[in-house]
């Protein structure tokens, strides 16, 4: 077992301190972070917890998954390692694709938009 673990489906309000405070009783919490979104600074719900041996680890897992943490039931499990993801197609900005752009009508004469 991985001393690093995945928390899922975390409530939007808890905080790295309130993560870390509840790991806290299965063991030495090393580090625990909340993942917050860059264009909102909302939480994604989601964070990690590392403890400081694999036995906290397990002891953690086997307290916490599937149980409820600031109303609502939580996943943990080992942390997998990040993987390599594809490149988003369209590469456009997040402005649309702009297909839809004149409405299907020309650009002369006496159109107005």
């Amino acid at each position: 077992m991985a001393k690093k673990l995945y928390v899922g489906s975390l409530s939007y309000s808890t905080t790295d301190d309130a993560l870390k405070a509840t790991f806290s009783a299965a063991g030495t919490v090393v580090s625990a972070s909340i993942i917050i979104d860059k264009m909102s600074g909302r939480s994604k719900g989601f964070g990690f917890v590392e403890m400081s041996t694999d036995e906290e680890a397990l002891k953690a897992v086997e307290m916490f998954n599937g149980k409820e943490v600031d109303g609502r039931t939580i996943i943990v499990n080992e942390a997998r390692p990040m993987t390599e993801r594809p490149a988003r197609a369209g590469g456009r900005g997040g402005f649309g694709s702009g297909s839809n752009r004149g409405g299907g009508r020309g650009f002369g004469g006496n159109d107005r938009f």
